[in-house]
């Protein structure tokens, strides 16, 4: 995989402007388009050797020694080659329409980035209930007339050209008053919603009783009629000016007629007044009602967001507070204002919406006439959808859902971007004399070039056919940098021999992302076996907002130039929260930051505790103290594992040189504990290979610390330190060194640079690989001839026993060492007995215990009751619940135990008649079980324990001398002994004397004791409790 550098773009472009202290206007102004370029180009750089660095920290295995950089020459080719061939399959094109665009970054803006994360905010604007002056006699009513409409965007009411009512919908002409002058008016608008405006107790009321100042107006419908018959009636205009006289408005749509009611399907009555403000040039619905009913158009504001000149008193206000004014004052206001006094508010007030901003610059966009190239992504929808279900989504909701929506309602890909940094669309338009445009309705050509050879060639054609100094710089090395300003001096020739200027724009920088698969290996032009191997991509993984960016560019490119996906597999990454699950944010100084959290806790521990601790597309509430437990849970026991086997390997001279054993000649602890890590070898691959790391780290951390280390490495400790170097330690070598080799490998992928340390460290000794690195090795596969399910089923039902036991041990305070005579443990099965007795010698060893009794299922000894869940029951059960609870009360021991297996047909009789069953399972009970006097008794699932907490002198005696053992052992390691010298110990005459002389021999065996003496008192010594 190569690393890769996006370059491109307003965020460079930006960052620059704030560098030197200019703005997007001064660009060709105060600098030339040279040096801006050329400083866009050293600061994108500026701190790559810092990504370079954390991207090793963090063990992300990219090849950064040949990256791709999107400003390259290459690239760049390859988006031309990619473009020309969208020209060539008319899938480009040029169109002036209604774009969302940005004045604050001075460019038009997609769909997919106008819905990045967070664009849309939920903001407080200035509304306005507005009145267009009619004629009252052509609604046959007497007094001062108006139309009324809505508007969240006052700075649009200048450039009204028309008003839109819908030609079904019911109008009411309403008499009253306005609430601002207090005169008498007549106001039209849909009847559907006189109630938003209108009180109904003042309905027909007292006109003249009206006073100045009262807040209840009376009002009265006095008129009423069809959308379409208002169609065609003219209105004064609102906000008269020079820019947007009649005059004005005919010279750039010659015959328009504005200021008239149309019809539109797009109306409704669910907010507003019924009444569509009408400016064309800012909205897609205005401009095509507009164009149909040749309303002109009028923009009024220029391309960084103010009013041009002859708006009145408002030319040069900005529509928005888009340079950080500390004075703005908002226009928008002063226009309801103004309008209030003439008459012509109706009602004004603050009105709370969801806005979309700039997804860069964070301001208000607007929607804005744009002579704009288009990629005609709908021309391939269906075939998009069709092709996005081939794709593993995970999760597989954002594939058919967020992703799959967007696709279904997607829209022309608005590509071209009116700035300086980026790559220049390769489109090269004949020009006039004065070098403008020539439309190609008058016989205006076009050329898309889709290399760098084409362009040269086109370069030196110019030049002959033109003559004089057209493209004197390039005819000797071609073109040298595919940038502006370079490719705008270019001239080509029409193949009618006209001059040809590029036109201005830039590619949407989301282009230079989607094209990367290409681009990258500078494809067709060279490396096209390469990208054949790797194209589409085995998997994408990225967070889930690119699911309208990154992931949208790659399969639309994908589609529109290969009719092939892009990726087999979408890994879309949540949210990484903080510890309380808020998202983080400096304002609320809850961040986090990865440089610094890396070098604390190391990549290992960070990316296991990120991958381990939720699925990747499940939001993360990231909490450090997760990633301590990592270190000391995982990293801890695995260290301390390897600590253990290094440590006796290096005494006995282990390397591995012995003839491998075969699994079938070792003990069977030995034969089960590699049975299990080939099971985790099939687990963690079929993980990893469907996408889910989570579930293979976290089978990987259960093996280490339940099976591994508190099982095998327990139980097998002394095979290690006691005994000559023959089979059995040989066996146990062997199996530890697989379990811990194997374990390696697979932790690879999350833990690159811990899995090497200890790769390295075993491999070294013993040179079983001939690889240098563990990610040279292959990943493990599973032998199934190793795999032995029922060993497996009987360890764990050892396992599951040890753990009731153990725990009834604690909740009575009765220590490990203190052994106990018996448990008994009921049987459901001839199989469990089986399994119980195979393994019964280590839940003994393990437990301290010296009897295991097995009981029938049925037995008196133990005995359970079940009550029912209602919460689960309830839900399942509904009226037939209280039935239910009494037949689960009656239920004897067996009939629990069978429950406890799996599901149980309460009514099998009824079922035989043919009445539908009612199934339960174990989450539908609550099993409790008798107390028995002398006994502690505990049950996981269907298997339960009685332990005998009865501690008779015999077993006291017993579990002194394991106390004392246990005290001898520390003082060795305390005073700094080696593991085989052997000692001499004597002690002070006490009252466990008799219970250390019974077992004198097998302390002496523990301990390494050449002798064990009892004198009446010691001078020095060491007192043990």
């Amino acid at each position: 995989r190569k690393g890769g550098w996006d370059t491109h773009g307003l965020p460079v472009e930006l960052g620059v402007e704030k560098l030197l202290g200019i703005t997007k206007e001064d660009i060709g102004k105060t600098i030339s388009v040279e040096e801006y370029n050329a400083t866009c180009r050293r600061e994108v750089l500026k701190y790559k050797d810092k990504w370079d660095d954390i991207t090793k920290k963090m063990g992300y295995w990219v090849d950064l020694n040949d990256p791709y950089i999107t400003f390259k020459n290459e690239y760049i080719e390859t988006l031309w080659w990619c473009l020309s061939e969208l020209y060539k399959k008319g899938y480009l094109y040029e169109s002036v329409s209604i774009q969302p665009y940005s004045p604050a970054a001075g460019t038009g803006l997609s769909s997919h980035e106008l819905n990045q994360p967070g664009t849309y905010k939920d903001v407080k604007d200035t509304s306005a209930v507005v009145m267009f002056k009619v004629d009252a006699e052509k609604l046959k009513v007497e007094g001062e007339t108006f139309l009324m409409a809505w508007t969240t965007t006052p700075w649009t009411l200048p450039s009204n050209l028309g008003l839109t009512v819908g030609p079904n919908i019911d109008y009411v002409v309403v008499k009253t008053f306005n609430p601002y002058t207090f005169l008498p008016i007549n106001v039209v608008l849909a009847k559907a919603l006189v109630a938003k405006y209108f009180k109904a107790e003042v309905e027909n009321g007292d006109f003249d009783a009206y006073k100045e100042g009262d807040k209840l107006i009376p009002w009265q419908i006095v008129q009423e009629f069809k959308g379409k018959d208002l169609e065609g009636l003219v209105y004064e205009q609102l906000l008269p000016s020079e820019a947007n006289s009649l005059e004005k408005i005919q010279e750039i749509t010659p015959d328009a007629q504005p200021f008239r009611v149309i019809t539109g399907d797009f109306v409704t009555t669910e907010d507003g007044t019924g009444i569509v403000h009408t400016a064309p040039a800012f909205g897609a619905d205005d401009y095509k009602v507009g164009q149909k009913n040749n309303l002109g158009i009028l923009t009024l504001v220029d391309k960084e967001g103010k009013f041009v000149d002859g708006v009145g008193e408002f030319s040069g206000r900005y529509v928005k507070d888009y340079k950080n004014a500390p004075d703005y004052a908002d226009v928008n206001v002063d226009i309801s204002v103004k309008l209030k006094k003439e008459n012509r508010a109706f009602k004004v007030e603050k009105y709370e919406h969801n806005y979309p901003h700039c997804w860069r610059t964070d301001k208000p966009i607007i929607y804005y006439p744009l002579d704009a190239w288009f990629i005609k992504t709908t021309a391939v929808k269906d075939r998009m959808v069709e092709l996005n279900k081939t794709i593993n989504w995970k999760p597989a909701s954002t594939g058919t859902g967020r992703f799959g929506n967007w696709l279904e309602n997607m829209v022309d890909w608005n590509l071209s971007r009116s700035r300086y940094w980026g790559t220049p669309l390769p489109i090269w338009k004949s020009v006039d004399a004065d070098g403008k445009f020539i439309d190609e309705k008058e016989g205006g050509e076009q050329k898309c070039i889709g290399s760098i050879e084409e362009l040269n060639n086109e370069i030196k054609k110019a030049a002959e056919v033109l003559g004089g100094d057209t493209n004197t710089h390039y005819l000797h090395e071609g073109i040298l940098d595919l940038h502006k300003p370079y490719v705008d001096d270019i001239t080509l020739v029409s193949d009618t021999g006209v001059p040809m200027k590029r036109i201005p724009d830039l590619v949407d920088v989301w282009f230079d992302s989607g094209a990367m698969p290409y681009a990258q290996w500078h494809f067709p032009f060279e490396n096209k076996e390469t990208f054949k191997q790797n194209f589409p991509a085995d998997f994408i993984a990225e967070g889930v907002d690119q699911t309208r960016g990154w992931f949208y560019t790659l399969h639309a490119l994908g589609v529109l130039l290969f009719d092939s996906v892009a990726y087999k597999t979408v890994v879309s990454n949540g949210l990484v929260l903080d510890k309380n699950g808020n998202k983080m944010s400096k304002r609320l100084g809850n961040v986090v930051d990865p440089f610094a959290t890396i070098d604390k806790y190391g990549p290992d521990a960070t990316r296991w505790y990120l991958i381990t601790n939720a699925s990747p597309w499940d939001s993360l509430k990231f909490d450090e103290e997760g990633i301590k437990e990592v270190q000391r849970k995982f990293f801890g026991t695995l260290y301390n594992t390897y600590q253990f086997f290094a440590l006796y390997a290096n005494v006995d001279g282990f390397n591995f040189n012995e003839q491998y054993i075969p699994v079938k000649n070792r003990p069977e602890i030995d034969q089960w504990i590699l049975s299990s890590l080939n099971s985790l070898i099939k687990t963690v691959e079929e993980s990893f290979d469907n996408y889910e790391p989570t579930q293979a780290g976290r089978a990987i951390e259960e093996f280490v610390d339940t099976l591994l280390s508190n099982w095998y490495v327990r139980l097998c400790r002394r095979r290690f330190w006691k005994g000559e170097y023959e089979h059995d330690k040989i066996c146990a070598y062997q199996t530890l060194y697989e379990c811990l080799e194997t374990i390696t490998r697979l932790i690879a992928p999350v833990a690159p640079f811990f899995a090497d340390w200890l790769f390295v460290n075993l491999n070294e000794v013993t040179g079983r690989f001939e690889h240098e690195s563990v990610h040279h090795a292959f990943f493990p596969k599973a032998d199934e001839s190793v795999i032995n399910s029922g060993l497996e089923k009987r360890m764990q039902l050892a396992q599951d026993a040890s753990s009731l036991i153990l725990s009834l041990r604690k909740k009575v305070n009765i220590k490990v060492r203190q052994p106990l005579q018996k448990v008994f443990i009921p049987s459901l099965d001839a199989e469990m007995t089986d399994n119980i007795r195979l393994v019964e010698d280590i839940i003994k060893s393990e437990t301290n215990i010296k009897e295991i009794d097995i009981l029938s299922a049925d037995n008196d000894f133990i005995r359970k009751k079940a009550k029912a869940n209602f919460k689960t029951l309830g839900k399942k059960l509904g009226p037939k619940m209280k039935w239910a609870a009494d037949e689960i009360a009656k239920m004897d021991n067996k009939t629990i135990e069978q429950l406890l297996q799996g599901e149980y047909v309460m009514n099998a009789e009824a079922v035989a008649n043919g009445e539908d069953p009612i199934t339960i399972n174990a989450e539908d009970i609550e099993v409790i079980t008798d107390e028995i006097p002398g006994y502690e008794i505990a049950g996981k699932g269907s298997l339960t324990v009685a332990l005998d907490i009865t501690i008779t002198e015999a077993l006291q005696n017993e579990g002194n001398a394991r106390e004392f053992v246990n005290r001898v052992q520390n003082i060795r390691k305390d005073s700094g002994f080696e593991l085989t010298d052997r000692i001499s110990v004597t002690v002070s005459e006490n009252a466990l004397q008799n219970s250390l002389i019974q077992y004198k021999d097998y302390i002496c065996a523990e301990i390494l004791a050449n002798s064990l003496e009892f004198v009446p008192a010691q001078k020095e010594g060491i007192n043990i409790e």
